[in-house]
């Protein structure tokens, strides 16, 4: 066992492990100058002292949504006559309309922050702040899907532009979902007058890439082989490109090959921390998702986990279920839960979110198989699924027997 002074001695690894974090960023974004480009054109009027368009930023986790606002927006803060006020707002965080506010006044206007003041106060304060020099607030909101009160918040920030005589907010928005702005009130919809970016998923090659340039900062010289940066690449990429899984693996592996007293990062620890990141990326997802995306997924682990009624739709590897099926199941947990179960409009967006986030895939079931319907597989062991779940719905530790209604 590895004692607190072995601890402590300098690392034959790494030479900077914070360069291998998700959360750094680095001064050149590989494979992302368009995107970067397209929402510098997008802040570009703002930053001129023009009331612009709204923004909104999509794509799946690990694809660079955060890293290159952020880089956008240090590239503002070092402007010397921008005429833009910007503020970057963690909605994992600061989860409500009450919140965001007063992160903003904090930021900017410190003085009046954390003294009691409510939403409209707060709200009062930022717009005369606006106004006493026809400024234009920026407020980049990432993971904006998780506000809880989304519609009051939304809706706040963009009346600010109908109240004042001067200046104005742009909104940033970033999100993994596509179809969050779905669930808006239609009056914070009309309101927001925004384009969109959406960020493709990061190719194998391009994956390697990034990871070569991080592990030539991050470790210390020949620790690791380019068979390793193109295995994690390659796993990175099935799991849809998601450059961030990359760094944790490649990190994990790293810290692996340390435990075990090694001098290079093998293929063998490579592998091991493919299979633990994959894990811990499951339940981050999982966490994120709303609540009746969770239901429809519950019910398709607990199928899958049983078969399903139509037990033939297996290939002794992988069970297929039909899209009616899971429906049927879903309705059963929220009447179970005394809620209200979405129509199947609804339940056919949350497919193609479950879809896009990697968590199922859907196949279109073709002719002869019970007229033309859709086949929904889990990508991940139900058993896994079924324990995350019960967790985040119920509340009840790993392996509990938390069941589905009976119907």
């Amino acid at each position: 066992m590895r004692t607190l002074s072995d601890l402590l001695v300098e690392s034959r690894i790494f030479s900077n492990r914070e360069v291998l974090s998700p959360h750094f960023t680095p001064h050149k974004l590989l494979y992302r100058e368009r995107e970067i480009n397209n929402i510098e054109k997008a802040l570009a009027p703002s930053l001129k002292g023009e009331r612009g368009r709204n923004l909104f930023i999509y794509g799946k986790t690990g694809t660079g949504k955060t890293s290159c606002a952020r880089h956008v927006v240090e590239e503002v803060k070092d402007l010397p006559n921008a005429k833009a006020r910007i503020c970057y707002v963690n909605c994992r965080i600061y989860n409500s309309r009450f919140r965001v506010l007063n992160k903003i006044i904090s930021d900017h206007i410190p003085t009046y922050a954390k003294r009691g003041f409510g939403a409209v106060d707060l709200y009062e304060k930022l717009t005369s702040w606006i106004e006493e020099d026809s400024k234009i607030l920026v407020v980049v909101l990432d993971e904006v899907d998780l506000v809880k009160d989304l519609d009051d918040l939304i809706y706040t920030l963009t009346r600010i532009n109908s109240d004042i005589r001067a200046g104005g907010v742009t909104i940033i928005g970033i999100s993994n979902k596509v179809s969050f702005k779905d669930e808006l009130d239609p009056r914070s919809l009309s309101s927001l007058y925004e384009t969109e970016l959406v960020f493709a998923p990061y190719y194998a090659t391009e994956i390697y890439a990034i990871l070569k340039d991080r592990a030539n900062a991050g470790f210390k010289r020949d620790i690791v082989d380019d068979e390793v940066l193109h295995f994690v690449a390659a796993m990175a990429a099935k799991e849809g490109g998601d450059a961030r899984l990359s760094l944790k693996i490649l990190t994990r592996a790293g810290e692996l090959a340390e435990e075990n007293e090694r001098a290079k990062v093998t293929l063998k620890e490579a592998q091991e921390a493919a299979k633990m990141a994959e894990n811990e990326i499951v339940y981050e997802v999982v966490s994120t998702l709303p609540e009746h995306q969770k239901f429809v997924l519950y019910a398709i682990a607990v199928l899958t986990q049983s078969g399903g009624s139509y037990k033939k739709l297996t290939d002794g590897v992988d069970t297929y279920l039909f899209s009616g099926e899971v429906y049927h199941r879903y309705k059963s947990l929220t009447e179970g839960m005394r809620k209200e179960a979405k129509s199947e409009r609804w339940y056919r967006k949350y497919l193609s979110e479950l879809e896009m986030q990697g968590l199922i895939a859907s196949f279109e079931s073709g002719k002869g198989i019970r007229g033309h319907t859709k086949l929904i597989k889990l990508q991940y062991p139900a058993k896994k699924m079924c324990d995350v779940l019960q967790r985040e719905i119920f509340g009840q530790p790993k392996d509990s027997e938390a069941k589905l209604p009976e119907e």
